[in-house]
């Protein structure tokens, strides 16, 4: 899922509403996935293709080497193929590997566009990972000790709900809003 133009217009909007009341700094990035997780479809692609190795062995010996070989290639080449699909990719990377991905990145994220100024400012940054199924506020600790995790956590909750529906453009937005409206208390301008 990606989102349309307007309605990252939308988020950016919203940042600038959330910002002008806060001293602090708010970011929000919303990717469609967080890694294209491109070991994935050869790894798939390999073990369909040593399956059909093993299975042509079984049942049947009696083809050739160069043949069995050949037909080998072909269906590692056709479901390295089907795997290289953005969906089915996801599906099969393993969810560990999926969060621990999306997560770097957020930290990453919130290194280069909030701690990397030396102003000294606090701030947030929301991160969503659409294929990942991820979200993650990632605060200066100075907003975190005020705000505490059950505050993220409810905002959290209220953008999954919202993207589960359908609405991530939305959620993004509702977020911003209360990350904004908790950073004008605890950061006002």
């Amino acid at each position: 899922m990606k989102l349309s133009t307007e309605d990252r217009a939308r988020i950016h909007t919203a940042i600038a509403k959330a910002q002008s009341g806060t001293n602090a700094r708010i970011a929000a990035v919303v990717l469609p996935a967080s890694d294209r997780y491109r070991l994935y479809p050869i790894i798939w692609g390999a073990a369909a293709a040593l399956m059909t190795g093993i299975a042509l062995a079984l049942f049947l010996p009696h083809i050739g080497l160069r043949f069995g070989v050949t037909i080998e290639a072909i269906v590692f080449g056709f479901a390295g193929l089907i795997f290289e699909w953005l969906p089915i990719r996801m599906a099969v990377a393993p969810a560990r590997v999926k969060r621990d991905h999306a997560r770097t990145l957020a930290h990453r994220e919130f290194a280069a566009r909030i701690l990397s100024p030396h102003d000294g400012r606090e701030g947030i940054l929301l991160f969503v990972s659409l294929g990942e199924r991820y979200v993650e506020i990632v605060a200066t600790s100075a907003i975190h000790k005020h705000a505490g995790d059950a505050t993220w956590n409810a905002i959290i909750t209220s953008f999954s709900q919202m993207a589960a529906n359908g609405d991530a453009a939305d959620g993004a937005v509702t977020a911003i809003g209360a990350c904004g409206a908790l950073l004008a208390t605890h950061c006002p301008k």
